[in-house]
Parts: C-alpha cells; sequence; structure tokens
C-alpha cells in the first residue's frame, strides 16, 4: 500500500492496460517472433534457387515488420511498463524481484534484437550476392533472438496464473519453472509462426498482385509453412489447456464472452474451432492448389488469426482472477498474507496514499471514496467502462438502493463473482464504501474530489 495510483474513470484502467498489451502481442508474436525465420526462409530459397523474386518479396515483407515492430511494437512494449507500474505498482514490482535476472537477460536480448533487425534490414542491399549466405545467417541469428525475447516473457505469464511450488519453496527457478511455462511456450511459439505466414499471405494481396506464377509459387511455400506448424499448434494448445490449474475452470464462460452475454458462452467453443478449422482449410488449399485460391483469401487467415490471439489474450488474463499473481496477490494489488491485518485494522490505515485515516460523520462519503479507489478502481470505474453504477443498476434496478443490502454485497461479492477478490478492511470501512456507491445513484461522480484521471493523493 506504498505507491500512489492512477486511476482513468472513463475508460478503465483495465481496459487501457489490455489495449496495449494486446496490441503488442500481435505485433510481437506476428511480426516478429514468426516474421524473422520466415523472412529469413523465403530469403535461403532465393538463393537456393537463384530467382531474384524471392528476394524481392522477402525484402518487401521485412520493410513492413521492420517498421511496424520498430515503431508500434517498441511503443507498446514500453507502454505495457508503464501502463503496469500505473495500474498496479505492486503487481510488476513483485514480478520484478522474483525474475529480476529473467528480466535483465530479456533487456539484453532485446537490446541485441534490436541491433540485429537494424542489421538485418540496413545490409540487405549491401552485401550483394556473394555475402548472401551469410545474410542469411544473420536472419536465422536474428530470429532466435526474436524467440528468446518471449520465451523469457512466457515464463512471466505463466507464473501470474500458476506459481507451482513457489509458495512453499520461494525461488527464482521454482517460478521460472512453473507448471504451465513449457505448455504455454510451446503452443505460442507455433501460432507465432503461423499467424507471420498468414500476414505474409495478406501482404501477399498486393505484393503479388502481377505475377500471377511467382504469386501461387509464393502462396505455396508460405502455406506449407503455415501447415509445417500446425500439429504442434494443436497438441501445445492441448497441453496449455491440460496445464491450467482447476481454478481457472471457473471463470472460462465469463472470460469466452463476459458477464453480459454469458449464455452464449457455449457457442465460442463452436466460433474457435470454426475459426481454426477455416485457417487449416485455406492454408490447405493455398498448399495445395495455389493458383485456384482466390487472391482476396489472402486476406480471411490473418484476421481470423488475430482475433484467435486477441481472444486468448483476454481469456488468459481473466481466468487466473481474483489473482494477479496465482495464490499470493490479489487483482486489487494487495496480498493474500495481509487479508488478516487489513480486515482487523483497517485498509485505509495501512495506505500511504489516502485522504482519510479514520470514519467519522463528517468523512464518511471520503474514506468510501478511498476504497474504492484503493480495492476497486483497478478493474473497475465509477460510471465508465465496467461501471459499478451500471453494476449495482443490474442488480438492484434503477430505485433507491439499501445500504443494508449493498453491505451485504460487499462482504460476500467473490462468492457469487469468483473473478472478484474478497473486500479488504473492517466492516465500517465496508459500511463507508457502501454508503459512497450509493451517493453516486444520486449524483454521479468521477471519484468526487479526484476529478482529473491522475489525480495523486499525497501521504
Amino acid at each position: 500500500m506504498d505507491f500512489p495510483l492512477f486511476h482513468l474513470d472513463v475508460f478503465g484502467n483495465r481496459l487501457l492496460f489490455a489495449g496495449i498489451a494486446i496490441t503488442h502481442v500481435l505485433i510481437n508474436h506476428a511480426l516478429a517472433v514468426g516474421a524473422m525465420p520466415l523472412v529469413t526462409l523465403l530469403e535461403w530459397w532465393g538463393v537456393r534457387t537463384g530467382d531474384a523474386r524471392w528476394d524481392r518479396l522477402a525484402h518487401r515483407l521485412l520493410t513492413v515488420f521492420f517498421i511496424v515492430t520498430t515503431t508500434a511494437g517498441a511503443l507498446t512494449g514500453v507502454g505495457i511498463w508503464v501502463a503496469a507500474s500505473l495500474v498496479n505498482p505492486t503487481a510488476i514490482g513483485s514480478l520484478i524481484r522474483v525474475f529480476f535476472w529473467a528480466w535483465f537477460t530479456e533487456w539484453l536480448v532485446f537490446v541485441g534484437e534490436v541491433g540485429l533487425i537494424l542489421a538485418y534490414y540496413l545490409s540487405w542491399r549491401g552485401w550483394g550476392a556473394r555475402h548472401k549466405r551469410a545474410h542469411v545467417g544473420l536472419g536465422l541469428t536474428l530470429s532466435a533472438f526474436s524467440w528468446a525475447t518471449m520465451a523469457v516473457i512466457v515464463a512471466v505469464l505463466g507464473f501470474q496464473m500458476s506459481t507451482g511450488v513457489w509458495t512453499v519453496r520461494p525461488g527464482f527457478w521454482t517460478a521460472l519453472l512453473n507448471p504451465l511455462y513449457l505448455p504455454q511456450l510451446a503452443f505460442r511459439t507455433p501460432f507465432a509462426m503461423i499467424t507471420a505466414a498468414l500476414v505474409a499471405l495478406m501482404l501477399g494481396f498486393w505484393f503479388l498482385r502481377d505475377d500471377r506464377d511467382f504469386r501461387a509459387r509464393a502462396v505455396r511455400l508460405i502455406s506449407l509453412w503455415a501447415l509445417a506448424w500446425t500439429p504442434g499448434w494443436l497438441l501445445g494448445a492441448l497441453a496449455y489447456w491440460r496445464a491450467l490449474p482447476e481454478s481457472a475452470g471457473r471463470n472460462i464462460d465469463i472470460a469466452l464472452t463476459s458477464l453480459r452475454w454469458q449464455q452464449w458462452a457455449d457457442r465460442m467453443p463452436w466460433l474457435i474451432a470454426g475459426a481454426t478449422a477455416a485457417i487449416v482449410v485455406l492454408a490447405a488449399w493455398g498448399a495445395w492448389k495455389p493458383a485456384r485460391l482466390p487472391r482476396a483469401a489472402l486476406l480471411v487467415p490473418a484476421v481470423l488469426a488475430f482475433w484467435l490471439l486477441g481472444t486468448f489474450e483476454r481469456v488468459r488474463e481473466f481466468i487466473r482472477k481474483p489473482d494477479v499473481i496465482a495464490d499470493y496477490l490479489y487483482a486489487n494489488g494487495l496480498r493474500h498474507a495481509d487479508y488478516p491485518l487489513l480486515r482487523e485494522e483497517g485498509l485505509l490505515r495501512h495506505a500511504t496514499y489516502t485522504a482519510a485515516r479514520g470514519i467519522t460523520n463528517d468523512t464518511r462519503l471520503v474514506a468510501g471514496r478511498e476504497m474504492f479507489r484503493l480495492a476497486c478502481s483497478r478493474c473497475h470505474t465509477t460510471t465508465g467502462m465496467n461501471g459499478v453504477v451500471t453494476k449495482l443498476t443490474n442488480l438492484y434496478g434503477p430505485g433507491p438502493w439499501d445500504q443494508a443490502t449493498i453491505e451485504a454485497y460487499l462482504a460476500g461479492m467473490q462468492n457469487t463473482r469468483p473473478f472478484m477478490p474478497p473486500l479488504p478492511g473492517t466492516g465500517a470501512e465496508r459500511s463507508a464504501l457502501a454508503a459512497w456507491l450509493i451517493s453516486l445513484r444520486a449524483v454521479p461522480a468521477h471519484l468526487d474530489g479526484a476529478q482529473t484521471a491522475g489525480a495523486v493523493v499525497t501521504p
């Protein structure tokens, strides 16, 4: 409780972080991890066949990948750190302490990756035909570095969902080799390779529009690349699914849709299976009869792959709730181990940055507002995205809300909403929060006195 908190009340902290993180994953997987080995393959194939058209295609694809990864990819990568530090500084601080050396290594690898992609792209024409094999070797090295950055981060993502034996035997290696690390890596690696191929096919809609003969050959090779990785992708998905902790299953329906559209959850697996089947069918078509594959069809698989990857990221983030680090830290940034103390002595008493310490008749609403900011604002807004006013209106209707009913809901909300952390604090603090929520119904507010999105309360 010794960090000031940022709260974006219109769009919400959750949407802020998710938008940046999912965009980064889409770029990283498709245009870096999977794209670099694919470009290297196309360049090598051009060297082997002596056909300069392969080299031109590889260079045009690399130009797109280079520009996007070094601009939007780099910005969203930094944006993840900024957003995480603002939204949940306790969580990112805890992860840094556990994975310090892994992240230190990843940063070194990332710097190497940036240098390698600059060298690979800028030396494409300068090295000439005599040094093409050496240039292909540079591409292979870049590919290894791109994959290594993902391999480190996947360990952190797996740890957040399943800490394994770390809670009873803390240590770097027990955290790194968590139960979900290898299964998730086995899923993400082939998926990145496939997504890169599908993006290359999409770009081929423009890059290969004139030479129909070469387009058929390029579509065949790229489709074969996608098909070659498909068994690994499906087996990795199965291994990852089987490795998920049992607690993840209770949130899966809402993760696939939302609380509002939960009744459609049983249809989502069919949509996912349909998108997967469509990707495989189009890739098989491109490999078997590329000349008969309509050029417009090159646009479809990449869109489906991005949807699948975005859906996976949303589901992965949601099913680990109510925790941000499994069995250790709740999504509200409070440790499991601190709850007995906070419920006995109060959340406000142990918060460094708060406008209220005690609760009186004069400070009751201020204390309630501070309880919301400290315990609820990581996921909720007041009247914006995932707003508490809308949530309570759906529960209790548009009429007057009863203090006792709201308090009872706050006391046991984790029982009916297993994805929500229990409310910390004393009964008096819970009562103050209920009173403040009721005041929002009468006079919509944005954190009351903290009108600005990034308001910081001095200690």
